[in-house]
């Protein structure tokens, strides 16, 4: 499987653990929360597939490089720097390392 869809899968089912983690939260516009939630979680997924195979580095390393930064976003607009960086981190470097020992 390449590498993309192989990050694109992992993206959206990291995306729903995302959604799933935040069903029992309270939010003024929960739609939008959890939608905003996915997608980013979505992008980090196929960010990984694209890039993980251009610079080299060992795939938890870009996984978890990439969770960061695409999540910082995300946890400088809620504040709640912690849960978004912290989940980001570790399921960009579970994603990057999956994508990295099976992607094609």
């Amino acid at each position: 499987m390449s590498h993309v869809l192989l990050g694109t899968i992992c993206g959206v089912l990291f995306g729903l653990l995302a959604v799933g983690l935040m069903l029992p939260m309270e939010f003024p516009d929960k739609r939008a929360a959890l939608l905003g939630a996915f997608l980013n979680r979505l992008a980090i997924g196929v960010a990984i597939g694209a890039g993980i195979s251009g610079i080299g580095w060992p795939g938890w390393m870009v996984g978890l490089t990439l969770g960061l930064l695409i999540s910082a976003g995300d946890a400088v607009i809620t504040k709640a720097y912690v849960p978004i960086l912290g989940i980001g981190a570790v399921g960009g470097a579970i994603i990057g390392y999956v994508v990295g020992a099976f992607g094609a």
